[in-house]
């Protein structure tokens, strides 16, 4: 298996680069979720978003894609961006790779719940009204 790739980042992040950091050639299925910044949340319209990173988030990131590595035996991959993001930015995109889509779908789910509960990242929504709130503080 390659090097893990578990990076917070505040550059765009490309799909291709997380998945392939996974693909291989005896894994017949990649499994991607990509978190994209959404227009709306709570019934207010969402204009942009503002994510900051805990100093050791990259940390908190490598750990969870390492311990679902371990767990399932799969090449897992994750890169957070941080930072100003508009609306359909990409936040986090995470990927799987397995020989069946089953258990590469099972693994990114797992994953992806883990980056969303252990990484301390916190966002703040900006709303068209013009204030804004944080989330995950």
């Amino acid at each position: 298996m390659s090097e893990l790739l578990a990076q917070i980042s505040e550059h765009p992040i490309s799909t291709a680069t997380v998945d392939a950091a996974v693909a291989g050639p005896k894994n017949g299925a990649v499994v991607a979720f990509t978190g994209t910044v959404r227009n709306h949340d709570g019934g207010q319209e969402v204009s942009a978003l503002e994510y900051q990173a805990h100093p050791d988030a990259e940390r908190f990131l490598r750990t969870c894609c390492e311990e679902v590595s371990a767990s399932t035996g799969l090449p897992v991959a994750a890169i957070h961006r941080v930072g100003h993001l508009e609306i359909g930015d990409l936040a986090l995109v995470a990927a799987v790779a397995a020989p069946h889509r089953a258990e590469a779908f099972a693994a990114c789910a797992e994953l992806v719940e883990r980056i969303k509960a252990e990484v301390p990242i916190w966002k703040r929504q900006h709303f068209s009204s013009g204030i804004s709130e944080w989330v995950g503080l």
